[in-house]
């Protein structure tokens, strides 16, 4: 199972020392993600995705939940009272059901597109002050070996938490 890491960084120059250590210990670049100050010289540092820094992923799955029990609802409703006796069966509930899901994940991903990253949004203030956010995706068992790398990097480093990944 991955683990992802945070930690503040104070600079950028910091960050490029990092990135530059935890490349000679066999990280892929597609393993970290570097956040900075709009202003900052970030180009050269792997850049985080949209589903990192967005709301994307939960707000999707709060919206097929929501839609897909919305859907069920309207399917049993349809059963129980069917529109000009029509007979309906379980088919239909199922097929709201999943149309439900669709739907509310379709729609609540294009809201939480919008809405930053909880896990970023706890840094907002380090960064806007010039701190360096970094993201490292690492197995489990290399949790210990990725922090002992960063530290070395980086001797006064603290490494706010981890989160699994999915």
């Amino acid at each position: 199972m991955q683990r992802r890491l945070y930690f503040l960084l104070p600079d950028i120059d910091t960050a490029h020392q990092v990135v530059d250590t935890l490349k000679r210990n066999k990280v892929s670049e597609d393993d970290m993600s570097v956040v900075a100050r709009d202003e900052t010289q970030t180009r050269d540092l792997p850049e985080p995705s949209v589903t990192e820094t967005s709301d994307l992923v939960g707000s999707a799955e709060r919206g097929a939940a929501a839609g897909g029990v919305t859907g069920v609802v309207a399917g049993l409703a349809a059963m129980a009272f069917p529109p000009a006796g029509l007979a309906i069966g379980g088919g239909l509930v199922a097929a709201t059901g999943v149309a439900g899901a669709g739907f509310g994940a379709w729609a609540s991903s294009m809201i939480g597109i919008r809405h930053d990253n909880s896990q970023i949004e706890a840094y907002e203030n380090a960064i806007e002050q010039g701190q360096v956010l970094m993201m490292v995706d690492a197995e489990a068992e290399r949790v210990a070996e990725m922090e002992r790398v960063i530290r070395e990097a980086a001797p006064d480093t603290q490494i706010e938490g981890t989160e699994a990944q999915k």
